[in-house]
């Protein structure tokens, strides 16, 4: 099997290629978005706190 055969993927490299993006995308969406998610979290709570001390 060669390197060219293998990215073919016998004739399906499309789908299988599009399916690998897809799952990495989502993988790494799964990683970034909680992360994102708490920073704004405790932004928004350290600002809530500094309002409400005198």
């Amino acid at each position: 099997m060669t390197l060219s055969e293998f990215f073919n993927m016998g004739g399906y490299a499309f789908y299988v290629w599009t399916s690998y993006g897809l799952t990495l995308v989502v993988l790494l969406a799964n990683i970034i978005v909680p992360i994102v998610q708490r920073k704004q979290l405790l932004r928004s709570l350290s600002l809530k706190q500094q309002r409400s001390e005198p």
